[in-house]
Formats: structure tokens, C-alpha cells, sequence
């Protein structure tokens, strides 16, 4: 029998989901550091060219976690691009490094691809290390200047997976909402709708965003996402080198691709594994190195769906197109109950938050993909977290690197096992998906702010340089 958490399906305070609020194209390496405070730039940017505002200098202040870790998740960067009007989606990753020393030697920028303003970073960005605004720890302010008199100031808080929200965003209402097909809330509410109208997970997660646009365009999306994810993958097998930030890690997956294509020994299943890892590892390298990758749900977290994915279309003999199809429509309305319930922001619950999300996610996508019921696909979510539960976020010199990219790794192998195991019962189990989840979000509002992307705990702090 399986048990639950009392829930209170409060749909106006709950905004519902979109699978493109799950799964985005952006930039490494970090959605929450380096996509959302681009997007927020950006924002900041354009409205005050639609405004009428003609500022002659932009002041961008950085709070809690964004200063206290920017820097090695690139948020700099970010910030200066989003300023020049550029997203996350758009911009050509190889054109970055470019774009950023013009405006660094030339000390201007043009604000929103049209105003010319001097930007000075040591003047114009500060990093306020102990300081946090109080709606969330990824907080931004950026203030408008014309002739040292201020015009605007705005707030933003980069809130996980590259959203953003404004300060003085009004919380979600009833009349604001779309009008889904079949709401849920909650996991008990979801196996509810699907045991009532005959529905898989994935039938009502593309139902409901036909709420936002036609099905087929849903499923061109997931399509264009899996395209990205194993270009990613691709891409990332065949770069080698040193990634950036002063850690001197190296790229491995090219090398490690190349023993696995050379060694004929046979081996056994485990040699599966290897091949797991090895996507996983490929996409965060690619991550790291400030590529082209999707959010999913993170950035932090972006190889664990991508290496699962394509270990079913490799290696499952069942596997099919359809079948990539509802992986991720499954996988993006377990997403979506975490957004929902919890945050997928490691600022907020540690990587729990992002590697155990992911695994949850690609666990039951995977489940489904292979046919499993809507409760055994619940039942290998439960299991992808239940064993991500506690999991820190300590990233060594702010980098998403050690631990962050053999993370992955582990999040694909343990995703992988979940559905397996899940596969193999007949979905009944003792702790719901429900009380995991918010086990999980009491998990990482008791955990220290030391553990949360700071870099000031753990693996941060212990970790001596030769």
C-alpha cells in the first residue's frame, strides 16, 4: 500500500507547468548562474529601451549565492551579455569569448544592442558576498542612471533551471492561469486523473500544453530538445583539453569514448555503464566549457536525462521515436511536481535539488519509455530521489566541475537502476512520490547555507590545492 503526504491541491497559489518550463536550450554552465541572470539582464535591458529611458550608466548588484559563487559559474559573463541584449537561446557559444573582451577592453557596451553606456565591471557589477535578498538567494538589482541621477532600479531572482522572477511579480491567480485540460498538483493527483480517464503520464502532460499551443508543436519541441541533447553528447565526445576556471580538470569523455570503441575483449553488461557515464560525462564537460546545452531541469544537472535517453535508444531493443517522445513528456511532469511543490534551485535544496530532480525525472521517463504503468512509473521517480535525499551542493572554486560533472554520472547509473527496479514490481511501494518530494523540500529548507551553492561547505572548503 502506498503511502502519502497530506496535500492541498491550492491551484491559485501553484502555476501550472509547461514542458518548455522543464526543458530549455541555453549556455553552461549553470542555468540558475549564468541563464537566469542573462535572461534578467536582458529583461532589465529591453524594457528600458521600450520605455523611453535613455540611461548614461547601469549599476547591477549581486546578492547571496549569485555573489558568493558568480564568478566561477560565470554570472559575470552572463550579466554583460544579457546587457548587450543577447539570450541564452540565441547566442552562438563559440562567439562569446568575443563578444566579452570587446566589451571589456572597450569598457562600453551597448545597453540592449542600442545604447552606448561605459561598463566598468570593478564599478558597475558588485558582488554583495554577504548580503541575500529575502524572496530568494539568487537575487539581482539593476539600477538605470541618467547623469549619476537614478531612472529605474528592478529586482530579480534567478529561481532554477534559468527562470526568473521580478520582485514585484504578483503571485499566480485562478483568472491568470491557463485552462488545462487535466490539472494536477501533486503525484496522488496525477495517477488519480490518469486511472480515471485511461491516460498515461505523458497523454495528460501533452494534453495539458495544448493549454499554451497545438500538440504538434509540443512534440516538434521535444523533438528539436532530443536533437540538442544528443548533438551535446556528440559534440562533447570530441573535445579534449583542459576546461576553464583555474581547476585544471580535464576532459575525459573523448579519451574514455575512444577505450570503449577499442576494447574487444567482449566484457559483460556492465560494459553498459560505461557507456551511460560517458554521455553523462560528455554533456557536463560541454557544460563546463560554456557550451550549447538543454536545461534539464539545470544546468548543474543537464547530462543525467540526455545520457539515460540515449541509453535507451542504444541499448533497449524496444526502443522508438514515440518512445523518446513520452520519455520526456514523462519526465517533464515529474519536473513539473517539483517546480510546483519544492524548487529545483541548489541555492534553495542542494543538489537534491538538481542531480536528484534529474534522476527522479529520467527514471521515470525511462520506465515509461519501456512501457511501465503510471504507477511504476511513479514508484522509479520515488526511488530516483529517495536515494538523491541530503544530497549538497558544494562546488569547488564555484566551478560546476568537482563534483558537479561526475555527479551526473552517478545521477544517470542510479536513474537507470530506479526504473529497473520499479519495471520489476507491480508498482505498489511504501513511501509515495508526494512524500518524497516534500521530505526533499523540509531536507533542504533544515540544510546549512553552507551546503546550498555557496562554496562554502563541504568539498569547497576541504579541498587543498598542490
Amino acid at each position: 500500500m502506498v503511502t502519502s503526504v497530506s496535500l492541498v491541491e491550492d491551484t491559485v497559489a501553484i502555476k501550472p507547468v509547461s514542458v518548455t518550463d522543464v526543458f530549455s536550450i541555453g549556455i553552461g554552465p549553470s542555468s540558475s548562474h549564468t541563464v537566469g541572470p542573462m535572461r534578467a539582464a536582458q529583461q532589465f535591458a529591453a524594457d528600458i529601451a521600450s520605455e523611453g529611458f535613455t540611461p548614461t550608466s547601469v549599476l547591477v548588484e549581486l546578492f547571496g549565492s549569485l555573489a558568493l559563487t558568480g564568478q566561477g559559474h560565470r554570472t559575470d559573463a552572463g550579466i554583460l551579455l544579457g546587457l548587450a541584449g543577447w539570450r541564452p537561446d540565441q547566442i552562438d557559444p563559440d562567439a562569446i569569448d568575443g563578444l566579452l573582451q570587446q566589451i571589456r577592453t572597450s569598457h562600453q557596451l551597448l545597453l540592449a544592442g542600442s545604447i552606448a553606456i561605459p561598463f566598468q565591471e570593478s564599478e558597475h557589477l558588485i558582488f554583495h558576498r554577504s548580503a541575500f535578498l529575502p524572496r530568494h538567494p539568487n537575487g539581482m538589482r539593476f539600477t538605470a542612471y541618467h547623469c549619476m541621477h537614478p531612472l529605474v532600479t528592478r529586482q530579480y531572482y534567478s529561481v532554477g533551471g534559468g527562470a526568473i522572477l521580478q520582485d514585484d511579480e504578483p503571485p499566480a491567480t485562478s483568472s491568470a492561469q491557463p485552462r488545462l485540460r487535466y490539472p494536477f498538483f501533486s503525484a496522488e493527483s496525477l495517477l488519480s486523473i490518469g486511472q480515471r480517464y485511461g491516460l498515461t503520464i505523458a497523454d495528460i502532460m501533452l494534453a495539458n500544453d495544448s493549454a499554451w499551443r497545438p500538440a504538434e508543436e509540443t512534440l516538434a519541441f521535444l523533438d528539436e530538445v532530443r536533437i540538442r541533447m544528443f548533438a551535446c553528447i556528440d559534440r562533447g565526445c570530441q573535445q579534449s583539453g583542459i576546461l576553464p576556471g583555474g581547476l585544471l580538470v580535464r576532459r575525459r569523455a573523448k579519451s574514455l569514448r575512444q577505450s570503449l570503441l577499442e576494447d574487444t575483449s567482449g566484457g559483460d553488461e556492465s560494459r553498459v555503464l560505461d557507456w551511460l557515464s560517458l554521455y553523462a560525462l560528455a554533456v557536463n564537460e560541454e557544460n563546463a566549457a560554456g557550451g550549447r546545452v538543454v536545461t534539464a531541469p539545470t544546468n548543474g544537472a543537464a547530462g543525467v536525462i540526455p545520457a539515460v535517453l540515449r541509453y535507451y535508444e542504444t541499448f533497449c531493443p524496444e526502443a522508438r521515436i514515440e518512445g523518446s517522445r513520452i520519455f520526456l513528456l514523462t519526465a517533464a511532469a515529474i519536473g513539473a511536481l517539483y517546480k510546483m511543490r519544492a524548487s529545483i534551485s541548489a541555492a534553495e535544496m542542494g543538489c537534491q535539488g538538481e542531480v536528484g530532480v534529474a534522476c527522479s525525472m529520467a527514471a521515470a521517463g525511462l520506465a515509461a519509455a519501456l512501457g511501465g504503468t503510471n504507477q511504476q512509473i511513479e514508484n522509479a521517480a520515488e526511488i530516483g530521489m529517495e536515494h538523491n535525499l541530503g544530497l549538497t551542493c558544494d562546488p569547488i572554486k564555484g566551478l560546476v566541475q568537482v563534483p558537479c560533472i561526475e555527479r551526473n554520472t552517478m545521477g544517470a547509473v542510479k536513474a537507470v537502476n530506479a526504473a529497473r527496479l520499479a519495471l520489476r514490481g507491480d508498482g505498489r511501494h511504501v513511501v509515495s512520490l508526494d512524500a518524497v518530494i516534500e521530505t526533499m523540500r523540509q531536507t533542504g529548507n533544515d540544510m546549512r547555507s553552507k551546503y546550498k551553492e555557496t562554496s562554502l561547505g563541504g568539498l569547497a572548503v576541504n579541498f587543498v590545492e598542490c
